[in-house]
């Protein structure tokens, strides 16, 4: 068994087709192609002073185009937004008796479910 686990920053869909197709590949003993192109080969196209210019053109437009006061987006909201953005939080505690806390419990295990899994499904 492979399994193979990893987060979505990494690759995308399509890179882990190509990696899954080509395990399938080997395993069925089948040989792949050598590659044309190498990520060394994209490392030093990147270092380049042929890119180097394009990316200092790109970058030269772009503070261009940003140059001054930017705007301020004014997107419609559901309430006010407060002229200094705040990140504190608040605190709501719920307490209940042991036997409705023992009945979710119950309710989780009779599901297969996890107890925070019941709770998520009742406050959606």
């Amino acid at each position: 068994i492979l399994m193979f686990d990893t987060h979505h920053i990494v690759s995308d869909g399509v890179s882990i087709d190509v990696l899954i197709e080509e395990f399938v590949r080997l395993y069925s003993g089948e040989q792949l192609e050598p590659l044309r192109i190498q990520y060394k080969d994209y490392a030093v196209w990147q270092q380049s002073d042929e890119q180097k210019a394009q990316l200092a053109k790109q970058e030269a437009y772009w503070l261009d185009m940003f140059r001054g006061e930017l705007p301020v987006l004014e997107l419609p909201t559901d309430y006010p937004r407060p002229a200094m953005q705040s990140y504190e939080g608040r605190t709501l505690q719920l307490f209940m008796d042991s036997e409705k806390s023992e009945g979710l419990k119950r309710l989780a295990a009779e599901n297969g479910a996890t107890l925070y899994m019941v709770l998520l499904a009742g406050y959606t």
